[in-house]
């Protein structure tokens, strides 16, 4: 990512991510064709963290708000989805930020901690992803690999260190794998739908909590094997190789807007999450930014420069009923192997 002229990291911290736009906050707001919010501007600062797959829409969305509402300084941390439950349950109220971004559902264990602690919270879907398995762009000899595969490689005690005891026919190149890092909600979606087990993985890989990191790392290594966020692939797409992956069938599919919309890109196809609590919410700015992200959520998930899957419009309100309503709680985490479409029609008609 290129920093771009007139500043499309405003006040923004995102420490190493500053490089993923390569546009300016007003050519993407004539895009989308963004009104001016009327009225008096609301004022103070929104605080996000956690994950760095949600921070390219956090990110946009921020900066976009911010161009609208001048006295509001909103900022976007990268610390991993764990990590961001984290701050945003930690015992000290002054250090929790405003709202959490999630690339999973919050979990059990922080749903204890949340109801120990007293903080409530409003759950908001806001965008669908698909995780990308990458190669290095030399890499001529593998197109597609299997979740048996995948698994073979990942699970724990895993001894597949070179591409030649993946599958017969590939040669003897040393495999060097990339992938997210423990506090990563990638990290654990990847376990349990690969793998078959949450937070169950080999331990000798690069790691990282940051999608660049990983990028960076898959590049520079003629046999590396990694995952990540789909944005992060679309933006760096002239230097990596994006692989399909067979659930199965024999029917290998790669990610894309359509394939993630519709479903065939399973099981690595999943949704992203804002958590807000009840007591930011108290404050006009973080309310208004909510409203602002999902009024035009859509136009900023899918702009080209950031490269999500938008929901369905009636999700959206849905959500902006829920954030005017303070209802709180989860409707995605604790599913109980629910599916994705029957989640959201729940979540839609509560």
């Amino acid at each position: 990512m290129k920093k771009p002229n007139g500043g499309f990291v405003i006040g923004l911290v995102v420490r190493s991510f500053s490089r993923f736009f390569a546009f300016s906050v007003v050519a993407m707001a004539a895009q989308l064709n963004l009104p001016v919010v009327q009225g008096a501007d609301p004022a103070g600062k929104v605080n996000l963290q956690g994950s760095s797959t949600v921070a390219p829409i956090a990110s946009a969305a921020a900066e976009l708000f911010m161009k609208e509402n001048a006295t509001v300084r909103v900022t976007v941390g990268i610390s991993g989805t764990g990590g961001g439950f984290k701050k945003f349950l930690d015992e000290q109220p002054e250090l929790r930020p405003d709202i959490c971004n999630a690339s999973r559902p919050i979990d059990t264990t922080e749903l204890e901690r949340a109801k120990k602690l007293g903080i409530e919270f409003v759950e908001i879907p806001i965008a669908m992803d698909g995780m990308a398995i990458v190669v290095h762009p030399t890499n001529s000899f593998c197109d597609h690999l299997t979740l048996a595969e995948l698994k073979r490689i990942w699970e724990p005690g895993s001894t597949i260190n070179n591409w030649k005891d993946i599958r017969p026919g590939f040669p003897n190149v040393p495999l060097k794998l990339y992938g997210a890092g423990t506090d990563s909600g990638t990290f654990d979606y990847f376990t349990q739908v690969v793998v078959g087990k949450e937070k169950s993985s080999r331990s000798d890989y690069t790691a990282s909590e940051n999608d660049n990191t990983l990028v960076q790392g898959v590049t520079g290594d003629a046999g590396s094997l990694g995952y990540f966020g789909y944005a992060y692939y679309e933006a760096n797409k002239n230097k990596l190789k994006l692989l399909a992956v067979d659930s199965g069938d024999g029917k290998p599919v790669r990610p894309s807007p359509e394939t993630i919309h519709s479903g065939s890109y399973h099981p690595l196809a999943r949704p992203l999450f804002m958590y807000v609590s009840t007591a930011s919410l108290g404050r006009r700015e973080v309310e208004e930014f909510l409203n602002y992200v999902l009024s035009h959520a859509k136009g900023v998930v899918e702009h080209p420069r950031v490269g999500y899957v938008a929901l369905a419009e009636e999700h959206y309100n849905a959500a902006k009923k829920r954030v005017k309503a303070k209802k709180t709680g989860t409707v995605f985490g604790q599913s109980g192997g629910t599916g994705l479409d029957e989640l959201f029609k729940r979540y839609s008609a509560d």
